[in-house]
């Protein structure tokens, strides 16, 4: 049974940065693709980064620069600077077991984990 935890969220002022991490358990973790979603109040599951079993990574354009996913035996991380108050959502781990990532689209990802929320405001 796979299990995602994510954690790290919390309140920061803008330019400010933190740093989620996301646990992984009763999956072939090394070799499946992982990836970071976030969905704000009213809008839609945005798909912010992801990275693959070879460690190729891909962004969202919104964050390219200031976001870094990386991961290491367990743990997916999403390293945040920078950031911006449009930044603010519940932020999601999820899952695809194939070795290359299916794009950022959410629906394509069969294993979710509960979130962490990001707040970014002055």
């Amino acid at each position: 049974q796979v299990r995602l935890v994510e954690s790290g969220g919390g309140s920061v002022q803008p330019g400010g940065s933190l740093r989620l991490s996301c646990a992984a358990s009763g999956t072939t973790y090394s070799r499946s693709c992982m990836g970071w979603f976030r969905q704000a109040p009213g809008k839609e599951r945005e798909g912010v980064a992801t990275i693959d079993s070879r460690g190729s990574t891909s962004y969202a354009d919104s964050v390219k620069g200031r976001f870094t996913i990386s991961k290491d035996k367990n743990t997916l991380y999403l390293q945040m600077n920078s950031l911006k108050p449009e930044d603010t959502a519940m932020y999601y781990c999820a899952q695809h077991p194939a070795l290359f990532c299916p794009g950022k689209v959410g629906s394509r990802y069969p294993y979710w984990g509960q979130g962490t929320q990001v707040t970014v405001s002055s």
